[in-house]
């Protein structure tokens, strides 16, 4: 058994324990004995984690916002609340700290325990959520009418790391990628690919640099009338249907997938087909939207346009925003997708949260949309609508990322160019290794570098790309966690090899211990507060605390020169750092190397 249970009523049972983290654990603890001592049923501890080890391992702050309710001195009711404690195998000492503030030092005999536990089943390092959802993410949502670029960098990899996060937690979740794949745009694209289209070596050729088929279309577009007006006409055809536009639209929309496809390959997305949710999925119910907001009395016409205004949404002027619904000649803007996109995600999804991974730049669009949906019915009550807001990558200029000549990167480019960097510094680290393990390093140590320097950013930041910190092996970097992970392999192997395997219980003797163990223990928490806030840099600066935590403990904690069942128990403690670390490292998309 784990955990002692006292006969107290603010103790909690096994089961109990088993299903809750140490801090919802005490959490719990102190707000009963809170409730008990006060006799306020809303009363919460407030339980946070200590600011310095002197403190204990946690803190509760709750008592202070009691004592000013009932206007008691808030260290005597903290001290009441101390008594309380006394027996309960969760805290070892507790004690009234500053004016109010109560100190919880952990039993490490339980604390040992529950690193037993996830030691005997490696799932139990993350508690799935006890109220599982349905949860629609989505992300990445490139334009199919040019290749990936730097821009898709930020909204394909966050979203991938929260997806990850929430399917670990045990919800069901809906990956949503929300291609912009219609629009006048690919009638100029159809009216390029039809010219080429006598010559199909020719096309394909094109076809194969999406980017530059794009440019030369624009330019026609710009420079000869005729076919301007020709795109505009393959527009009209598109949209009404036409089986020869149709085809030349899927053909140009499969080469564009294959392109992305070869990018989410690369940074290990967990996006398929399937999960393709287009802006031509929600055509056809466009004119539903319309009659509904009209029906809801919303829509009003503006020089020719149908748009709503809302109350809360007013320009500098004082005047209301308009959110455009239809346009004057008929056609429809991105709220109108996204509005039938929503009412798809509640109606037919059953989402009880939609998540929107996109750039911080369209928060007042998300804003409108999400408002004009509350005010037509499109969403159930009960789901949540949230954008999660990243910012821009930025160059050395501190401007958005481009190339020396001014032009859009390619992602592609970006993430080979990783890789070539890794291979050399590899090569200059390691010598001596074949061919073969040069490249396998190589590619995951660069393709790493690139996701976790953008991820170990708050992402509603902007932050400027720079190569050399990335591919650092020093400071909170992909390099150095990958390194920490194969080191700890590295012991592993060696015992193996002298058949020295870890045992299947910890002892935690020494403080550097004990630390360590306490920050594996947290990773359920974390894990948990990211599933709600969608923060994955904190995930980041976690792996990079625990992996501080362990070089403490080798250096401070011999291995080798152990006696056999400290020995024994110091490789377990190890083996479950490496566990915690590879799970972390996959939330965000990085599967760590056994040798670097």
């Amino acid at each position: 058994m784990l955990i002692g249970v006292k006969s107290a009523q603010f103790l909690l049972s096994h089961l109990e324990f088993a299903m809750l983290t140490i801090k919802e654990s005490l959490e719990k603890v102190i707000t009963e004995a809170l409730i008990e001592v006060c006799g306020i049923k809303d009363a919460k501890g407030q339980v946070i984690y200590a600011s310095r080890p002197e403190f204990g391992d946690y803190q509760a702050n709750g008592v202070m916002a009691v004592a000013r309710q009932l206007r008691q001195n808030p260290r005597d009711l903290a001290a009441q609340v101390v008594d309380k404690l006394a027996g309960n195998t969760l805290v070892t000492r507790a004690e009234v700290a500053g004016p109010g503030f109560i100190n919880i030092f952990l039993n490490t005999e339980m604390l040992a325990g529950r690193a037993n536990a996830c030691l005997a089943d490696h799932t139990a390092l993350i508690i799935p959520s006890s109220h599982p959802q349905t949860i629609v993410v989505d992300y990445s949502s490139p334009n199919l009418a040019k290749e990936m670029h730097v821009g898709h960098l930020r909204g394909t990899i966050i979203g991938d790391s929260i997806v990850r996060i929430l399917e670990a937690l045990g919800h069901c979740v809906i990956r949503q990628n929300h291609v912009g794949d219609w629009g006048t745009q690919f009638g100029m694209l159809i009216a390029h690919m039809n010219s080429l289209s006598n010559d199909e070596k020719a096309l394909s050729s094109n076809l194969a640099d999406l980017e530059g088929f794009y440019r030369a279309a624009k330019q026609r577009f710009d420079a000869e009338p005729e076919f301007a007006d020709l795109a505009r006409s393959y527009v009209v055809k598109l949209q009404q249907g036409d089986a020869d536009c149709l085809a030349a639209w899927q053909r140009f929309i499969d080469e564009s997938l294959r392109h992305c496809e070869e990018v989410y390959a690369l940074l290990s997305i967990g996006l398929k087909r399937s999960d393709l949710r287009a802006e031509s999925f929600y055509n056809k119910e466009l004119p539903n939207i319309v009659k509904a907001l009209s029906e809801k009395g919303l829509l009003s016409e503006s020089e020719g346009a149908q748009c709503v205004f809302l109350d809360e949404f007013k320009g500098k002027d004082g005047n209301p925003l308009p959110v455009i619904i239809q346009k004057r000649d008929g056609g429809y803007l991105y709220a109108s997708t996204d509005l039938a996109a929503i009412r798809y995600r509640s109606d037919n999804l059953g989402a009880d949260r939609v998540l929107y991974v996109v750039d911080a730049r369209q928060s007042l669009h998300f804003q409108q949309v999400f408002a004009v949906a509350r005010a037509a019915d499109f969403v159930r009550q009960s789901c949540k609508l949230e954008h999660i807001a990243y910012g821009t990558m930025m160059g050395e200029d501190g401007k958005p990322f481009k190339t020396r000549s001014g032009d859009t990167v390619k992602l592609r480019e970006l993430l080979d160019e990783a890789v070539a960097r890794a291979r050399d510094l590899v090569a200059e680290k390691n010598p001596d290794l074949s061919d073969t393990e040069k490249a396998l390093i190589a590619s995951t140590v660069g393709i790493a570098s690139v996701k976790y320097s953008d991820l170990s950013k708050n992402r509603t930041s902007d932050y400027v790309f720079d190569w050399s910190s990335m591919l650092s092996f020093e400071g909170n970097t992909a390099p150095y966690l990958l390194y920490a992970y194969a080191r700890i392999q590295s012991v592993l192997r060696r015992l193996e090899e002298e058949s020295v395997t870890p045992g299947e219980h910890v002892y935690l003797v020494q403080p550097e211990e004990r630390a360590l163990a306490v920050k594996i223990l947290q990773f359920a928490e974390l894990v948990q507060q990211l599933g709600d806030d969608c923060f994955p840099n904190q995930l980041c600066l976690y792996l990079y605390e625990l992996s501080g935590l362990f070089m403490k403990f080798y250096e401070s904690c011999p291995i080798l020169k152990s006696d056999s069942e400290t020995r024994k128990s110091r490789l377990a403690l190890a083996n479950l750092t490496a566990i915690t670390l590879k799970k972390g490292l996959n939330l965000l998309g990085i599967e760590p190397l056994q040798r670097m």
